[in-house]
């Protein structure tokens, strides 16, 4: 299905970052490459969209890069996929293909790739008149270290290289469109304590993380600063709570705060994209125009909780929320997951949007994951 929602007046507004608020009390902080916000992965997208302080696997890459050094397994990979949008359109989708290795007990590497898919993009001119069909594309390619510094406490650093191209060369007003790309890096920190109930197999486990991720330079999508956007900087800080009393049955709490770093709109001009990247990133906690209690409402807010038997068989609940005034998505999730043979993982995440008719509305997301030790190989032939 060819997507004919997208003219090229409008994506002059969007590349140039001129987005008008509803009303005064609409001021909603914005940016391109909204993929990189999107949950990748259908563990945490079952929870509520939660995952900083969530315990560690191969999509630990995305959430928090510094718990990977607390993963069990050695080596592991996961790939994810998402139909974006799907009860709107059928050929938008995001996929997510991340991998890490273990160096020793206490550091890891890793590269993941997030890629979405936009479908294929009826363009248009002002007046309607078709100019051709794109097939719009982004994606971010990264590469990650981790290192526990102590028993307890880590850190992560990720770089990323950010390519969008969202309409090919395409002009408007005069203005030739390009391919915008940029880097930026994550910053993440995870502080865990375990406590353990050898005779029982009991176990309570406490756990704290925070993230700046997206962090880098403005994107431009065409000739001059009127085009430059601000990427979608963000500061993620979490919590969560393990508990089991016999090892069988095990319970996961957790809960994130997020905040999208970029300006707020002022309800009557444009954006002003004249602060460099990092000015405007800091700038973000102290600019709304309403106050502190403005800034506050722009803070989201998700929750979730896991069940596990076994290690073997899990499910999921979350919610996620955002203020009235700011996007305002509201929605339940759910899932399960599987583990079997000690390596192999799938998992399945639903989300319930609160408001009726939401475009988010039936969105599902798969994960499939293999987890090894140095001494395990993959060999069929025992099997026979």
């Amino acid at each position: 299905m060819r997507l004919f929602f997208l003219s090229l007046s409008s994506l002059l507004v969007l590349t140039s970052g001129v987005l008008k608020a509803q009303s005064d009390t609409l001021r909603i902080p914005h940016s391109p490459l909204s993929f990189l916000t999107f949950a990748p992965d259908a563990r945490s997208a079952a929870m509520g969209e939660a995952g900083v302080a969530l315990s560690p696997d191969a999509n630990s890459t995305y959430w928090n890069a510094a718990k990977l050094p607390y993963n069990s397994k050695d080596f592991g990979v996961t790939a994810s996929y998402t139909p974006w949008l799907r009860n709107v359109v059928d050929d938008m989708w995001l996929g997510y293909l991340s991998a890490y290795k273990k160096i020793g007990d206490k550091q890891a590497v890793a590269a993941s790739i997030n890629y979405f898919n936009n479908g294929e993009l009826d363009l248009r001119d002002a007046v309607g008149n078709s100019l051709g069909y794109f097939s719009s594309r982004e994606f971010a390619l990264n590469g990650t270290y981790s290192r526990q510094l102590s028993k307890n406490f880590s850190l992560g650093l990720t770089l990323k290289y950010i390519s969008s191209n969202l309409a090919g060369n395409a002009v408007i007003n005069g203005v030739s469109l390009k391919t915008a790309r940029t880097a930026a890096g994550d910053i993440s920190a995870f502080y865990r304590k375990e406590l353990r109930n050898e005779d029982t197999g009991g176990e309570f486990t406490w756990s704290l993380g925070a993230v700046l991720s997206n962090l880098g330079g403005k994107i431009n999508y065409g000739a001059g600063t009127e085009t430059e956007n601000y990427i979608p900087t963000t500061l993620k800080v979490g919590g969560g709570l393990t508990f089991s009393a016999d090892g069988r049955n095990k319970f996961n709490v957790i809960a994130d705060l997020s905040k999208l770093m970029v300006p707020t709109p002022d309800g009557v001009t444009r954006i002003n994209t004249s602060k460099g990247s990092l000015g405007a990133a800091f700038g973000s906690f102290s600019d709304a125009p309403g106050g502190f209690r403005e800034e506050v409402q722009e803070v989201a807010i998700a929750v979730g909780a896991e069940y596990w038997y076994n290690d073997i068989f899990a499910i999921r609940g979350g919610y996620f929320g955002e203020n009235k005034n700011k996007s305002g998505r509201k929605f339940f999730t759910a899932g399960a997951g599987i583990r079997f043979a000690d390596r192999y993982a799938v998992d399945f995440a639903y989300m319930f949007p609160v408001a009726q008719n939401s475009p988010l509305a039936q969105t599902l997301r798969i994960s499939l994951g293999l987890y090894l030790n140095k001494a395990e190989k993959l060999d069929l032939s025992d099997e026979n």
